[in-house]
């Protein structure tokens, strides 16, 4: 069996990514998009980064195809996108899949959500919509 700590490993090997607090500058730039692949419970009791744009980890190929009825333009805009998630194995996998994808400029924090709270980042309510 395949283990996801070993495609986390593995996916760390490919893509960009530092803990919160070296990803925290970035905040508020313009040309910088969050991702959160939390779960909506998840976002419902802990918050999210805000400004950060919410995409289901279920969703996200479909959201990140130019091609797809599903698509997103949150993914069109050549922003680089630092993907997160709780603790940072399915932002791993995340910035893995859309660098395969072509999506350029891509990361993830390494630490999640988490990390960013620990690390004093801003935290506010969880968006009325994606």
């Amino acid at each position: 069996m395949k283990r996801v700590k070993d495609m986390v490993a593995a996916a760390n090997s490919t893509v960009d990514h530092a803990p919160a607090s070296a990803l925290m500058d970035l905040y508020g730039q313009g040309d910088v998009t969050f991702v959160d692949l939390r779960d909506p419970r998840e976002l419902d009791r802990e918050g999210m980064i805000p400004g950060a744009f919410h995409c289901p980890r279920g969703m996200l190929e479909f959201w990140i195809d130019p091609e797809s009825p599903y698509a997103k333009p949150q993914f069109q805009t050549g922003n680089r996108i630092v993907f997160y998630c709780a603790s940072g194995w399915r932002s791993a996998l995340s910035a893995q899949v859309a660098q395969e994808m072509g999506l350029p400029n891509v990361s993830h924090i390494e630490d999640g959500f988490s990390g960013w709270k620990k690390a004093g980042g801003p935290v506010g309510d969880k968006p009325a919509k994606s």
